[in-house]
């Protein structure tokens, strides 16, 4: 008998895995299938709060439109975008999936842009942007313009076959994604430019992760594996707009955001054009003139009232339940996942702060499988990018919660920050660096084994 099986019943024994909880979002959980499981409020969000976080669904959800316009409230996009509505990428606040050869544009993913600092002045401007933009393009690529208008250039996504083996003899072949730009609109890029794909993450559970304790994620940090576990998760420290100090980061695939508030309006500003109280300069560079010539929404055209409404709404959306806790499979694939060392990273239980301004989200024990960190993902994952304190090889741990409504949220299982893994077998066989180990234990899983572990992932 393998010594998993033994893992396994020594858990079920002890009610380790029988005790665990289908509400991963403590209370806020909500029970929910189909396409739009991720799209409730908190279960126990007050009933005065439900109308604003309706509110600020609206303004997440419809397009904003050019300026001048009668929908004043909703106009000044552009005039370079990505897309004209926040849910356009984040599908029914779910995932986004990656460009595929055939694609004439890609909605859901972008590609950020920047160079490596060689001067005094881009040493500088490293301390509170993390990248030093592309001189023509900035850090964000835009593969639409208003009407009339130039582009910025077209994401172009190719792959290549990777062929991993299993000790069973068995064979997947994982696919690697190679990312260039085409019809660019504006001249050049700097022949250094680094590129690194991303689509959007879900957007369930961010007000919960917004609120596990500093303290618990600085204790949860080993950027020097003190304890020799082969696990070295460090924190990010990224520019606060607001506060004018360096901050924890939390969100972003690197996470390089340390709130909501600012993760929402730098995704204005750099997804659909548009300015804020955060981000008061268009997104143009020096060397595109249209942000100068075209008309604008306003100053700023997202106002604080409007944000107020997307960081509620953006807060609250609850995390499903999950499912099929008792079926063996999944109890199994539990155990498998603990007992080859995925923990380490993919936390499970946490309890976030106390917040008497915010009751739902106050004093939750949650379950999302995530520490926030940044962690070494090996040469496979690597961008070679850097952001502020994470390196080309560091990516933050994603939660897990919600991962088996995939399909049915968004009709497909694209995974990983670039979409390239197609379902969960092939996320968890690109893992490497710090997960290397774990990996290779995966490698040497029967196939029931590794169905297993598949189940449990699909629970969450």
């Amino acid at each position: 008998m393998k010594p998993y099986f033994f893992s396994f019943l020594t858990l079920v024994i002890s009610g380790a895995v029988c005790a665990d909880t289908e509400k991963s979002g403590g209370d806020t959980s909500v029970r929910k299938e189909g396409p739009n499981a991720f799209s409730l409020p908190a279960a126990n969000l007050p009933m005065s709060e439900r109308l604003d976080f309706s509110v600020g669904n609206s303004f997440f959800r419809n397009p904003w439109v050019q300026a001048p316009a009668s929908t004043d409230a909703r106009d000044g996009l552009g005039p370079l975008f990505n897309t004209n509505g926040c849910q356009n990428c984040h599908i029914k606040d779910g995932r986004g999936q990656p460009a595929e050869p055939h694609d004439s544009h890609s909605v859901s993913m972008l590609v950020r842009l920047s160079i490596p600092a060689q001067t005094d002045e881009q040493k500088q401007a490293l301390i509170q942007g993390g990248v030093v933009p592309e001189p023509t393009y900035g850090d964000q690529l835009q593969d639409f313009a208003l009407p009339d208008q130039k582009a910025e250039g077209k994401i172009i996504v190719t792959y290549s076959p990777v062929p991993v083996r299993f000790q069973d003899g068995s064979e997947v072949v994982l696919r690697k994604p190679h990312v260039t730009i085409g019809e660019l609109g504006y001249g050049a890029m700097h022949p250094d430019v680094m590129l690194s794909a991303r689509v959007a993450p879900p957007m369930i559970g961010l007000g919960l992760l917004e609120n596990i304790p500093e303290e618990t994620l600085r204790q949860w940090a080993d950027p020097d594996d003190a304890n020799h576990d082969g696990i070295s998760g460090k924190l990010n420290r990224v520019w606060d707009v607001q506060k004018q100090d360096f901050a924890i980061g939390r969100f972003g695939w690197k996470a390089g955001q340390p709130s909501l508030m600012q993760q929402n309006a730098a995704a204005f500003n750099g997804d659909i054009g548009l300015t804020s109280r955060l981000f008061p300069q268009e997104n143009c560079t020096a060397k595109q003139a249209l942000c100068e010539t075209m008309p604008n929404g306003g100053e700023p055209e997202v106002s604080d009232n409007i944000l107020d409404f997307v960081e509620l709404y953006s807060q609250h959306l609850a995390v499903p339940v999950r499912r099929n806790l008792q079926d063996p499979q999944v109890q199994q694939g539990a155990a498998l996942f603990e007992r080859v060392g995925c923990q380490s990273c993919h936390k499970k239980d946490v309890k976030t702060a106390k917040r008497p301004n915010l009751p739902a989200l106050s004093q939750q024990t949650i379950h999302p499988y995530s520490d926030l960190l940044l962690h070494d993902m090996g040469e496979g994952l690597a961008d070679n990018r850097p952001e502020f304190l994470a390196n080309g090889r560091e990516w933050r741990t994603p939660p897990l919660w919600g991962i088996g409504y995939t399909q049915e949220v968004n009709g497909h299982t694209y995974f990983l920050h670039d979409g390239r893994a197609r379902n969960l077998l092939e996320a968890v066989l690109w893992h490497g660096g710090e997960a290397e180990a774990a990996k290779q234990k995966v490698l040497a899983m029967s196939k029931a084994e590794r169905d297993a572990l598949i189940a449990f992932l699909n629970s969450l």
